[in-house]
């Protein structure tokens, strides 16, 4: 899939952990474009482990890309320009860097692809245009990383959002299926209810919130599911769709049945708000399916009477 693909099918949205959010957008919006084809990507280290994804919870702020943890050396996702680097050798900046050691290379179309917590210990000494698969820098832990890894994300400068790497790259293996920790409804009162327990409820407007995990099997880290749906008597009612994070006047929008200021869906550690339903008189049929990028699938069905 390349980036046209993505315009125009992706639904749009945007972020990523909240010690780069900021910084990103901030640097990338003063690059210029360059133009190149872009085939499929692939990612810049297949050994390490993935931490954390794209649209992951990091305590009510998503990342913007993912997260890896892991050695060895950082390869060019796909051909393209080097339009900034930053290592160790930078000893005046005007930028704050908690990126650490990091290289944004644009692969046309307003496609830029970002490596950051890259190894600071050696200068980067890079051509002017990289092919696909070249060896650029090493994992580090540069920056305010934590561990040796690095951090890769996808910027469209054109239409100003993040994009999902999994969109364009293709995915990790992957046949664990998200898990469906909690589902919660609240009332215009802002009592809870926990429809696994309740055999009833009164007839009335609730917030659904859902609390999801999802894993690749090659690590315990709780990652993001690709998209969350809801339906009420077999009538969808809510969905979130982690396909972008789209950047407009200092606000990050998600799609939610439309886009929405991010703070609106990301209630808490891995808690997703899928919005509101109205609850009438008699059976009522609540299902929430989770799915991954691979489209991995679970779902789980509530039954209860709308007195």
């Amino acid at each position: 899939m390349n980036v046209r693909e993505v315009r125009r099918n992706a639904v749009r949205q945007d972020r990523m952990p909240c010690t780069y959010s900021w910084v990103l957008p901030v640097l990338i919006s003063i690059i210029c474009v360059i133009t190149f084809t872009i085939p499929a990507m692939e990612y810049p280290s297949p050994d390490a482990v993935l931490i954390g994804n794209f649209g992951a919870n990091n305590d009510g702020m998503p990342y913007l890309g993912d997260s890896f943890m892991g050695e060895g050396v950082i390869r060019t996702a796909e051909t393209g320009e080097v339009l900034f680097k930053r290592d160790a050798s930078d000893t005046v900046s005007r930028f704050p860097s908690p990126l650490g050691t990091w290289i944004a290379v644009d692969h046309g179309d307003g496609l830029i692809s970002a490596y950051s917590r890259l190894d600071d210990k050696k200068k980067l000494r890079l051509p002017s245009i990289v092919e696909k698969n070249m060896v650029i820098a090493a994992a580090g832990n540069s920056g305010w990383a934590k561990e040796t890894g690095f951090y890769f994300s996808l910027f469209d400068r054109k239409e100003r959002r993040w994009i999902n790497p999994a969109m364009i790259v293709s995915p990790l293996p992957d046949t664990q299926a998200p898990l469906i920790r909690a589902v919660r409804l609240q009332n215009m009162s802002n009592r809870d209810f926990d429809p696994s327990q309740v055999k009833a409820l009164t007839q009335g407007r609730y917030t659904i919130f859902v609390t999801v995990a999802d894993f690749t099997g090659s690590g315990e880290a709780t990652l993001a599911p690709f998209r969350i749906i809801c339906s009420l008597n077999g009538r969808e009612v809510g969905v979130i769709t982690l396909e972008t994070f789209s950047a407009r006047d200092g606000t990050l929008w998600i799609y939610r049945n439309g886009l929405v200021p991010v703070k609106q869906v990301y209630a808490g550690k891995s808690v997703f708000e899928l919005g509101d339903a109205v609850f009438t008189r008699g059976q009522a049929a609540l299902e929430i399916l989770a799915q991954d990028v691979n489209e991995n699938i679970q779902s789980v069905v509530y039954n209860f009477v709308v007195e």
